[in-house]
């Protein structure tokens, strides 16, 4: 199984792709240095493969590289957050 991880910045999201095939995104907004991060959505067929945990990460990094500060307000991305402590200093409440 191949996944990658690409901005669509046209659609305001990350997007991953298992195989070629899209399989979830998560939802973003930007406003000047600041990125807010309402939805993420891997698609029924691909749960439990950790998809959303390889998306979130990605689209973290991505936006930590670009100095953005990210607003978690999906509660997947406000759980990876707390999980994952080392991505808390690019999010604020």
């Amino acid at each position: 199984m191949e996944t990658t991880v690409t901005e669509n910045p046209e659609r305001h999201r990350y997007e991953i792709y298992v195989d070629g095939e899209l399989a979830g995104f998560t939802m973003f907004t930007l406003d000047g240095d600041v990125a807010i991060m309402p939805h993420t959505k891997i698609d029924p067929e691909y749960k439990g493969q950790g998809l959303a945990t390889t998306l979130i990460a990605a689209a973290l990094d991505d936006l930590r590289e670009r100095k953005i500060t990210v607003v978690a307000r999906c509660p997947f991305v406000r759980e990876f957050v707390e999980k994952h402590p080392e991505y808390q200093d690019i999010v604020k409440s």
